[in-house]
């Protein structure tokens, strides 16, 4: 129990990178939680959005490997939100207060539903400029909740933490997975029961991505063939909603691959953002690009300005 906990990874990042609370409303009770690590000259970081059960730690082997190879990496949990509208205004006003123009989003599960949300929300004055999708989903009816939303600010502490581990993985897992199941249920002890219960009211909420607003973004889909909490038809759904996203699978992971196998999705990361190397909308330092790789990335852009 509690591999992850003790491993030598996650405690040098909780006494390296610290964890900073930011209040953009005028509720003063609404706090973003968040890690912002790598060269704060970086104008477009990519963002980590996390899934239901997960705080802003749950990230920590991308903001170190991440942050390792250059880029600036910002990982958040989102303070208590009821409505997808309201979170997006709330976010929007994080970006302004942090002062970044666009963005790269990458969210787990909620918080890719989130992203895409947002993206959607910020489509006339586009503050996000790819969006990176792992286990993600584009409707909420999917999870045939939609009635419950409304409950859900009702309900115990317990209960909701009882829906939520009814969406992890039973049966047997390798010990990676399995180490990555402990400390999410660890994370989702951590959380209160408003904070649980609103992002269960987001995710089950009456809602579905508008794809033609969102276009011009970039997308990466990242998901996994064994089983998550995500059915084959949400899947489908994503593939059919980006047609031109790029598509990385993982044969193994479960519903938390950037956990047990954060080496894999570090590199489906890296080469998402390769693409804007160069370009002002770059998530990592110059002087960690290679100038070959630019000249290559140069390369690229050109033939595709010809196509």
């Amino acid at each position: 129990m509690d591999e992850i906990k003790v491993s030598p990874d996650y405690n040098w990042f909780r006494s390296t990178v610290p964890l900073k609370r930011i209040i953009v409303d005028d509720d003063d009770s609404k706090v973003w939680s968040l890690y912002d690590a790598g060269p704060k000259s970086i104008r477009c970081p990519i963002i980590f959005f996390p899934p239901v059960s997960g705080t802003a730690d749950v990230f920590f082997q991308q903001v170190l490997a991440l942050t390792g190879w250059g880029y600036r990496v910002i990982a958040l949990q989102y303070p208590v939100y009821w409505d997808l509208m309201e979170f997006c205004d709330g976010f929007r006003k994080l970006l302004d207060h942090l002062q970044l123009d666009k963005v790269h989003l990458f969210g787990a599960s909620l918080g890719g539903f989130l992203a895409q949300k947002f993206a959607e929300y910020t489509h006339k004055s586009p503050r996000v400029h790819s969006l990176v999708l792992c286990n993600s989903f584009s409707d909420t009816s999917i999870f045939n909740q939609t009635w419950t939303a409304n409950s859900f600010w009702l309900m115990p502490a317990f209960m909701l933490k009882k829906i939520v581990l009814g969406n992890f993985a039973k049966g047997p897992v390798d010990s990676k997975m399995a180490d990555a199941i402990d400390f999410m249920v660890d994370r989702l002890e951590s959380l209160n029961q408003s904070e649980l219960a609103s992002r269960l009211t987001l995710n089950c909420q009456n809602s579905y991505v508008e794809p033609h607003k969102i276009k011009d973004v970039a997308v990466t889909i990242i998901d996994v063939f064994d089983q998550s909490a995500l059915s084959v038809e949400a899947k489908e759904e994503m593939y059919k909603l980006y047609p031109n996203a790029r598509r990385a699978h993982l044969k193994t992971g479960g519903n938390f691959p950037y956990l047990c196998r954060s080496a894999e999705v570090n590199i489906y990361i890296q080469i998402h953002l390769r693409q804007f190397h160069g370009t002002r909308y770059a998530a990592i330092s110059p002087d960690m690009v290679s100038a070959e790789e630019l000249e290559v990335q140069e390369s690229h852009r050109d033939s595709g300005d010809d196509q």
